[in-house]
């Protein structure tokens, strides 16, 4: 009986060690929360009211931080806290970032030429355009393509880019092209030799404690990259504090600050998908009514008052705002994107800035 009380007591104590380490852990590595402020109620109530009068927008869920402090959260219809939501064009945002470590790690320079990592997958004719395609070009949505690359009847998504005419000169013109971020998958893959999913479970996923996420692949075993990336709305919201904090998570710097400072800032001009640069005029497209005008970084969009944002289709959005020391993380089944951002940034942005 001694014995058996003495294992109990073993036990217990083991299970209460236990507890108590993953409690503080878990005070460590999520974020932590606090009360709502009133004024950042009141803007959410005025921007769900216009979201309810406004048919092309839908919000499934919400999170704001202020100061590193999840100040609101909320998931509306079917979406929840644990469910995982299609991330769209946010999953360039990190592509650009297991880019960015390999950068660091002194594996790769955005002045390194596309064609360099693959010399089997070459077209017959090399065009002078397609040459002088660096992975900067590729960041910036400025590789020479003046349409995207249909990878549907394509048996390999790395040939067919290459074979695709490069008719502009590389980091002169604009356009979203989502196979492009593929290549940049494709690229960390052939340097560190796994997906980059893998890559980044013990150098992003883990240190800010999400569940490897699912991602899409091509037919070749490689990361979508551009697209295919599913996360939580916090695990949205971690990866902007991330940012905010220049990088540094827990004390610990997992990306370099020079990077962030490098892909959060105006590189190139830009246009919206689907747009060509030189009939974004004829479209009355400006800078004042269009945020997709407001120029790019690498795989992130400008935004108002200095923000910037990890932006994917149906209105999925990292928005990063210096300023206001704050971060707000968007799921949505929205057909209006402008219309979405307007209301972010109408409603939200003057309440997280006057609050102190």
């Amino acid at each position: 009986m001694k014995i058996a009380r003495s294992l109990s007591a073993i036990l217990l104590a083991v299970i209460l060690t236990c507890s108590c380490a993953s409690k503080k852990q878990q005070n460590i590595i999520d974020l932590p929360r606090a009360a709502t402020p009133q004024t950042i109620q009141d803007a959410v109530n005025s921007l769900l009211a216009d979201d309810e009068a406004d048919p092309s927008v839908t919000f499934e869920s919400l999170m704001i931080l202020k100061h590193g402090n999840v100040l609101y959260e909320n998931w509306y219809g079917e979406a929840a806290p644990d469910k995982p939501h299609a991330m769209h064009s946010v999953s360039k945002s990190f592509t650009a970032t297991a880019i960015g470590m390999l950068v660091d790690q002194g594996k790769l320079s955005v002045s390194d030429k596309v064609i360099d990592f693959f010399p089997d997958q070459l077209p017959e004719e090399i065009s002078d355009n397609l040459k002088a395609m660096t992975v900067k070009d590729l960041l910036t949505m400025n590789c020479g393509h003046e349409t995207e690359v249909n990878r549907r009847n394509a048996d390999d998504w790395v040939t067919a880019f290459l074979a695709h005419p490069v008719t502009k000169t590389p980091g002169t013109w604009y356009c979203y092209n989502s196979m492009g971020t593929y290549m940049l998958s494709a690229i960390a893959q052939k340097l560190c030799g796994q997906k980059i999913n893998d890559f980044l479970t013990p150098r992003l996923w883990e240190k800010l404690h999400i569940a490897v996420p699912e991602w899409e692949e091509s037919p070749q075993g490689i990361n979508a990259g551009g697209w295919g990336l599913y996360l939580k709305t916090e695990d949205m919201a971690k990866f902007g504090q991330l940012f905010l904090q220049k990088g540094k998570w827990n004390g610990e710097q997992l990306i370099s600050e020079k990077w962030v400072a490098e892909a959060s800032k105006y590189q190139v001009p830009s246009v919206p998908s689907g747009t060509r640069p030189d009939n974004a005029a004829e479209r009355g497209l400006t800078p004042e009514n269009s945020t997709f005008m407001l120029g790019y970084g690498y795989q992130m969009w400008m935004c108002p008052e200095g923000a910037y944002r990890a932006d994917g289709a149906r209105g999925q959005y990292i928005i990063i705002y210096p300023d206001a020391d704050a971060v707000i993380a968007v799921t949505a089944n929205s057909n209006n994107l402008q219309a979405e951002q307007d209301l972010i940034y109408k409603y939200l942005f003057p309440a997280l800035k006057n609050l102190k």
